[in-house]
C-alpha cells in the first residue's frame, strides 16, 4: 500500500511540472491524487516534509532559474510560463529567496540545482497507539472558528458557556474538535473549525449553535497523550508512517479529535487525545 501513495505523490509532481501556469490548488492537487482534499495535504507534508504550497514555489523557483540561464525567453515570459501572475510578482519572490534579482541571476549564468524535499524535517521518533473503530453517526453542537487552530478555545469557551447557561451540560456525551484542513494547507484566515458537543439526536440545536454532522463508519483512531503543542507531530505520523503502511484510504470526510479530559483541571502532560481518520471500507 506505501507503494500506492509514493505513485500519488508521483503523480502529483508530474502534474506541477508540467501545469506550473495551470492550477495548482489543494482542490487540483487532491483530484491528481484521487484523494479526499480533507487528507491529502496531511498526507504530502508527512512523507515530504513540506507543505503543497512549499513545493510548488520550489520547483517554480527552479524551473525559472534553467529557463534564465538556457533560455533568451523575456522575464515577463518566464513569470507567465512559471505561474506567477505577473513580472513584479516573479521578481519579488525570487529576490526573497535568492536575494538578486532575475536579471541579476541570468547575468551570473548559474542555474539552480534541483531542490530536494527537506528530509530532516520528516524525522519523527515517536510512535502512538493506533487502533480501528467502528463509529456510530454523531450529531455535534458546535461553535464555528475561523482562523488558527490553536485559538479555538475561545468558541470551546463559547460552547461551554452556553450549554451551562441553559441547563444542557449533562446533554454533552463527547467535546470533540472537528478540523476541515491540515494547518498549513492554507491561509490561516482561511482555516476552519468547530468546537463541539456530540448531544443525542433530539437535542435542539439553535443559535449559536451550529448542526454538524460526524459520519459512521470504520474509523482508524490515534491516542495521544500530552499537551495540545505535540498534536502535529501525531497527525503527521497518523497520515504519513501509519496510513501510508496500513493498506487503508482516509475516505472523504474531516478528521475530529475526542478529548478524554481538559486543560481546565488536567496537567498538559496528562491530557489524553483521541484522533479520529475515516476510513475507506475494505474491499
Amino acid at each position: 500500500m506505501a507503494q500506492a501513495y509514493e505513485n500519488r505523490l508521483i503523480r502529483v509532481v508530474d502534474y506541477i511540472h508540467d501545469n506550473l501556469d495551470g492550477d495548482l490548488s489543494l482542490d487540483a492537487l487532491s483530484d491528481v491524487a484521487s484523494m479526499s482534499r480533507f487528507h491529502w495535504h496531511r498526507i504530502w507534508t508527512a512523507m515530504t516534509g513540506e507543505t503543497l504550497a512549499q513545493t510548488t514555489r520550489r520547483i517554480r523557483l527552479h524551473r525559472a532559474s534553467v529557463m534564465l540561464v538556457f533560455e533568451e525567453a523575456s522575464l515577463s515570459e518566464i513569470a507567465a510560463r512559471c505561474g506567477y501572475p505577473d513580472q513584479a510578482s516573479f521578481t519579488r519572490t525570487f529576490r526573497e529567496r535568492m536575494g538578486v534579482t532575475p536579471g541579476v541571476f541570468r547575468d551570473r549564468g548559474r542555474a539552480l540545482p534541483p531542490l530536494q524535499f527537506d528530509s530532516h524535517s520528516r524525522e519523527n521518533d515517536m510512535t502512538y497507539e493506533v487502533r480501528l473503530s467502528e463509529e456510530a453517526v454523531r450529531k455535534v453542537a458546535g461553535i464555528e472558528h475561523k482562523g488558527a487552530y490553536q485559538e479555538i478555545s475561545r468558541a470551546f469557551e463559547t460552547l461551554a458557556a452556553t450549554l451551562a447557561a441553559r441547563g444542557q451540560m449533562a446533554q454533552m456525551r463527547e467535546m470533540v474538535g472537528v478540523f476541515y484542513e491540515d494547518a498549513r494547507s492554507r491561509p490561516v484566515e482561511d482555516l476552519r473549525s468547530y468546537a463541539g458537543a456530540v448531544v443525542p439526536e433530539q437535542f435542539d440545536v439553535t443559535e449559536p449553535f451550529e448542526k454538524v454532522e460526524l459520519s459512521g463508519g470504520e474509523y482508524a483512531v490515534l491516542t495521544f497523550h500530552g499537551p495540545y503543542t505535540g498534536l502535529q507531530e501525531a497527525y503527521d505520523f497518523f497520515f504519513g508512517e501509519w496510513l501510508t503502511g496500513s493498506g487503508r484510504d482516509a475516505a472523504d470526510s474531516p478528521c475530529f479529535e475526542k478529548y478524554l479530559n481538559t486543560p481546565a483541571d488536567t496537567a498538559p502532560e496528562k491530557l489524553v487525545t483521541e484522533i479520529y481518520m475515516p476510513l475507506v471500507p475494505a474491499s
